[in-house]
């Protein structure tokens, strides 16, 4: 089986307050043994709805969405989603042209993200829309200007269509009011999840006395925290790595810091990590050490779970409207993603 290296985006809420949804489309072509298609839908970074092309169903992954939303709300949702991935195999295909891989073998993905973001006590409002090929930018829709941009020749024209001026406009209603209207509609559905608050367990782990020390948080929701690492009890920056934010199968979450530092370094000086969350933090001052084996169980637990996520989260959006029940997706014909796919 060939791996597959996508773009991840960072964008998790960083107080209370903000409440955001994000939808992540990714299409897959080559030896690789993952659906072809895949749609993941997160409300605060938690995942509420899945959908693959080997099972052809909307799937809803918590218990506040699927009371609240009657089964005829998921068979509306397949089929979105199905038209969405005959647009996405295209799109590959079209993606491939432009980058001159139209006869690689190898493994490539097409992706796309769109969200938005509110807080419930400003009332400011946030949106990201964008569009990634093998894991690399493609075109994003510049928010405060109104217009797409790539950073790579072979997205400009897709940029320069999708800026028509009437398709900026559905864009930005869509962004603007249909999507924070939904949000606030699933915040209220799972507000006793939603606005929870649990604060994190924090370990110091290492595997050896040579190998790097993780600074491990787990167990906390909201998604937001803060990881810094301490020397001698001053802020410490060189050569420190920070992990990507990870789900629990219990709906929390998991973050880990790396510290690269040589075994006499660590013996010498005193090193601590201070994780903060909603305005609380914990040290952890006191190294764990696995004797050889691999890192504790719940890291590996978390890391799995979190493969589809990982798979699925990357830098694109794919435009949807409201329809009754659920959202109806733009037809071929008047989607940006089907005008690339046209050239």
């Amino acid at each position: 089986m060939r791996s597959v290296v996508l773009l991840l985006l960072g964008a998790h809420l960083a107080y209370a307050g903000t409440h955001s949804m994000k939808y992540f489309y990714t299409a897959v072509s080559g030896d690789i043994d993952f659906p072809e298609f895949t749609v993941v839908g997160l409300v605060d970074d938690g995942q509420f709805v899945y959908f693959d092309s080997n099972t052809m169903k909307a799937v809803p992954k918590t218990e506040w969405i699927e009371k609240n939303m009657k089964a005829d709300y998921w068979d509306t949702e397949a089929q979105k989603f199905i038209g969405s991935h005959q647009v996405f195999r295209n799109n590959i295909q079209v993606a491939k042209d432009r980058f001159n891989q139209s006869k690689s073998t190898g493994v490539h993905t097409y992706q796309l993200m769109y969200g938005c973001e509110w807080n419930d006590q400003t009332q400011a409002k946030g949106a990201i829309r964008q569009y990634g090929f093998d894991g690399e930018d493609y075109v994003i829709l510049d928010w405060k200007e109104q217009r797409y941009i790539s950073s790579v020749q072979q997205g400009i024209l897709s940029a320069q269509r999708w800026n028509e001026r009437a398709n900026l406009e559905a864009r930005k209603n869509y962004l603007s009011n249909i999507c924070i209207e939904w949000l606030q509609k699933y915040v209220q559905y799972g507000k006793s999840i939603l606005e929870k608050q649990v604060s994190p367990q924090v370990s110091l782990l290492q595997k050896d006395p040579s190998s790097p020390v993780m600074c491990h948080a787990t167990g906390f929701y909201p998604s937001g925290v803060t990881i810094t690492w301490m020397k001698n009890g001053q802020e410490h920056h060189e050569d420190v790595n920070l992990g990507e934010l990870l789900p629990n199968e219990d709906g929390t979450f998991q973050k880990m810091s790396t510290l690269n530092v040589e075994p006499n370094e660590l013996k010498n000086n005193q090193y601590s990590c201070v994780v903060e969350h909603q305005g609380k933090t914990k040290t952890a001052n006191e190294i764990r050490t696995n004797g050889g084996n691999s890192v504790p169980t719940g890291i590996i637990v978390g890391a799995v779970i979190a493969v589809v996520l990982l798979i699925v989260i990357g830098v694109a959006g794919y435009m949807v409207y409201q329809k009754k029940k659920g959202f109806k997706p733009v037809s071929a014909s008047d989607d940006g993603s089907n005008s690339s796919a046209r050239t």
